[in-house]
C-alpha cells in the first residue's frame, strides 16, 4: 500500500480518509465510517471537534513556536491544570507517549542513583507495551516488538502483571529494584485489566522500599476509563505517571507527571524536548482538557462503555468462539480463541473501524463523545460478523 517514498512500517487496509466529523470518518470515495478505535485512543473527542478545531487556529495564527528556553504561557495553564486535575506536583512535556515514558525511566534512574544506587533497576511486566524508542522497547514485555534491535537496554526486570507475590519475591532478592512501570490496563497486549486491588498492593510495595510507583497511562488516560486517569477509580496516587494519546486529540503530545519524591529528581540540564510542550499543542491539549470536563466526558464513557460491554456480553454469549468481554470505560477487548487479523478488513466492508491486537483481541477504543445509538451498532456490526466466523467452516489444512 505505502509508495516507495515511505518505509514500509505499517501494513495498511485499503482506505484512506478525506475527512472526519464527530465519530464518523468518510473516505476518499465518500463511504462513511463508525470509528470505533479513534486513532488508537487518540481522538476521544472525535473528528474536527469545534473547540479543538477553534483552539489550534486561534493558536497557529498567534504562535506556534519559541522554545523552551523562554516561558510559554499555554504551557504553563496545561501544566497547571493537569496539575489540578490529577493531584501530581509538576510535568514535563514531550511529543509522544513513548517520549513521556523515556522521562519516566530517567526519573526513576537519577532516583536511584541519588539513594547511591550504581545500577539502578526498574521492575517491568510480561506483554506490556511503552513505546518503541530503544529504552522503551525494552521496557515492553514482548519480543515481536523487541526483535531485531538488541542489545536492549539493560535495568529491566519482568514480572508477570498481576502477581503481587512475584513482585514481593523480587523485593526480597534484588536489592537495586528502584520503581515499578506498569499500565492499569494493558492496552496492546488484549485489554487486560489488573486484578482488584493490584494497585493499591503495588502502591504499598513501593512504599515499603521506597520504590517509584510509575503508571503508564497513555492509553488509558484522557478520560478513556471513565475517570480522567486510571488510577483515580482507587485511592493510590502514583509517583510518576505517563500520558499522551488523547491529551491532544490528533496534535502530538506527551506529558510526564511527578508526584512527592519524584517530583524533585530533575534539576536544569536534566532533561529537555526541542518540541515539548510548544504553545500549539498545549493550546489543543487544553481545549480537550476543558472540553472532557465541561462535556462530562468521563461519565459518558463509563455509561457509553458499560452499554458497550454489556451488550457485547448479551450478544455473544453462547458463541463457543469467544473467551471473554473485558475493559473499563470506552477501553474494551473481545477475546477469540482463534487469530482474527480478517475481522478488521470485514469490519471495513461493514463501514466499522476497529483494531484486532494479541491476534486474538478484538479492540475497541471509541471516541469518548459516542451515544447509544452508536454503541449499538457496534454491538449489532461486531455481533454478525463474529456469529458468521463461527458459523463458517474452517478451511481445509
Amino acid at each position: 500500500m505505502d509508495p516507495k517514498s515511505i518505509m514500509p512500517t505499517y501494513k495498511r487496509l485499503d482506505v484512506e480518509f478525506a475527512r472526519g466529523k464527530g465519530v464518523w470518518l468518510y473516505d476518499t470515495e465518500g463511504k462513511r465510517y463508525l470509528d470505533a478505535l479513534a486513532g488508537i485512543a487518540v481522538c476521544g473527542l472525535g473528528h474536527a471537534h469545534p473547540a479543538v478545531t477553534r483552539a489550534i487556529q486561534q493558536q497557529a495564527a498567534q504562535l506556534l513556536h519559541t522554545s523552551n528556553v523562554y516561558g510559554i504561557t499555554r504551557q504553563r495553564e496545561l501544566a497547571e491544570r493537569l496539575v489540578a486535575l490529577s493531584g501530581m506536583d509538576n510535568v514535563f512535556f514531550g511529543n509522544s507517549g513513548a517520549e513521556a515514558n523515556e522521562c519516566a525511566i530517567k526519573i526513576a534512574r537519577m532516583y536511584g542513583h541519588g539513594r547511591g544506587i550504581e545500577k539502578p533497576a526498574i521492575v517491568v511486566m510480561e506483554n506490556s507495551f511503552h513505546g518503541r524508542t530503544l529504552a522503551t522497547l525494552s521496557a515492553t514485555g514482548s519480543r515481536k516488538v523487541q526483535a531485531g534491535f538488541e542489545p536492549l537496554v539493560s535495568g529491566f526486570v519482568r514480572a508477570r502483571y498481576g502477581d503481587l507475590d512475584e513482585l514481593q519475591s523480587i523485593a526480597r532478592n534484588n536489592t537495586s529494584i528502584v520503581a515499578v512501570l506498569f499500565e492499569p490496563i494493558q492496552g496492546e497486549s488484549g485489554v487486560r485489566v489488573a486484578p482488584p486491588g493490584y494497585l493499591e498492593g503495588v502502591r504499598e510495595l513501593c512504599d515499603r522500599h521506597d520504590w517509584l510507583m510509575m503508571l503508564d497511562e497513555v492509553q488509558t488516560g484522557n478520560g478513556r476509563t471513565g475517570r480522567l486517569f486510571a488510577f483515580q477509580h482507587t485511592g493510590v496516587m502514583p509517583d510518576v505517571l505517563s500520558t499522551a494519546k488523547g491529551l491532544g486529540n490528533g496534535v502530538p503530545i506527551g506529558v510526564c507527571l511527578a508526584h512527592g519524591k519524584a517530583a524533585g529528581v530533575f534539576h536544569a540540564g536534566n532533561h529537555g524536548s526541542t518540541f515539548g510542550g510548544n504553545p500549539l499543542a498545549c493550546a489543543a491539549g487544553l481545549a480537550v482538557l476543558d472540553t472532557i470536563v465541561a462535556d462530562d466526558l468521563c461519565g459518558n464513557a463509563e455509561r457509553m462503555g458499560a452499554r458497550l460491554i454489556d451488550g457485547l456480553r448479551a450478544r455473544l454469549a453462547g458463541l463457543k468462539g469467544v473467551i471473554e468481554v473485558r475493559g473499563r470505560g470506552l477501553m474494551v477487548g473481545v477475546e477469540l480463541r482463534e487469530p482474527c487479523p480478517e475481522l478488521m478488513q470485514a469490519a471495513l466492508e461493514r463501514g466499522l473501524l476497529i483494531n484486532v491486537t494479541a491476534d486474538s483481541v478484538i479492540r475497541l477504543l471509541p471516541p469518548l463523545i459516542i451515544g447509544a445509538q452508536e454503541i449499538d451498532q457496534i454491538v449489532t456490526t461486531l455481533g454478525e460478523l463474529i456469529e458468521a466466523r463461527e458459523s463458517t467452516p474452517a478451511s481445509p489444512g
